[in-house]
């Protein structure tokens, strides 16, 4: 079953009377390439199990599970059912269970399913959720190794772009402290049906294992970020200021003790900058 034909993915939705949701943002891939390559660079391989969080007609869950020990996936859109029961016959190591991601507990999935296996996450996500299900995995401290996904070009930029940097935001600081993310590859709008009004990128969030920060001054870290980005055009002791409940003389002197000007921007600091200054909050409270 070719599930990137236009016309086989047609007369499956005709079949089983399935229309588009704008809502849920759904452009299903239709380039035959891009699939198999975000199972391979995402790290599908023998003895290595898949989480994919939401499958379309199950393009990519076919090539996630043609190479992994077991896939689960998690799909919204129960409409589906009747068709991925059609393209994922063939596949014995295959479950989708029909929920939504930011309701569902994915440790205890991953848990329940994989067992203690090895395990990634692969996902094609709907633009207008990519950060929230990013921050999810990343802040649920899942065992996973890596978390492969297609999200917005401009999404991505922002993402794997350089901290300290202007194309840099408060989600570049937040995947880097969790992970070490990569660009992949580029997906052009053609390659979907409905095709979108953007371009893709496909990029890679390879996780840590370990975190230098406590709980609580990873608690400050996040929060001086926020921050920080809230008015990214100021210097940091104005937001800082109102954040932490102090005066500008006494988020200078923090800044100053931390090694940092008092001048500073948000997008001028480094992760490591952010981090030092997390710990002398904490010292200091």
């Amino acid at each position: 079953m070719k599930l990137t034909d236009i016309s086989t993915i047609k007369k499956l939705f005709e079949k089983n009377g399935f229309t588009f949701s704008k809502s849920l943002g759904q452009n299903f891939l239709i380039n035959p390439s891009v699939c198999p390559n975000i199972a391979e660079r995402g790290g599908a391989k023998e003895g290595v199990c898949a989480l994919e969080i939401g499958t379309g007609v199950g393009v990519l869950t076919r090539e996630l599970a043609a190479r992994c020990e077991r896939v689960t996936a998690v799909e919204i859109d129960e409409r589906l059912k009747p068709i991925l029961d059609e393209t994922l016959a063939d596949f014995d190591n295959v479950d989708v269970i029909f929920a939504d991601v930011m309701k569902t507990d994915l440790a205890e999935i991953i848990a329940e399913k994989f067992g203690g296996r090895e395990t990634i996450i692969c996902a094609n996500l709907p633009y207008y959720i990519t950060s929230p299900v990013i921050m999810k995995v990343l802040e649920s401290r899942l065992p996973i190794s890596s978390m492969t996904v297609m999200v917005q070009k401009e999404a991505a930029e922002r993402i794997c772009a350089k901290t300290g940097t202007r194309e840099c935001g408060a989600i570049t600081y937040a995947v880097n402290y969790y992970s070490e993310p990569k660009t992949l590859f580029r997906v052009n709008r053609g390659s979907f049906m409905p095709s979108p009004n953007v371009d893709s990128t496909v990029i890679r969030l390879d996780i840590k294992k370990a975190r230098p920060l406590s709980e609580r001054e990873e608690n400050i870290l996040f929060s001086i970020i926020r921050a920080g980005f809230s008015q990214r055009r100021k210097q940091l002791v104005n937001p800082l200021s109102a954040s932490l409940h102090a005066t500008k003389a006494e988020i200078a002197s923090l800044l100053e003790n931390a090694q940092l000007s008092p001048t500073a921007r948000a997008e001028e600091l480094s992760l490591e900058d952010y981090i030092r200054l997390a710990k002398f909050i904490v010292e200091s409270l």
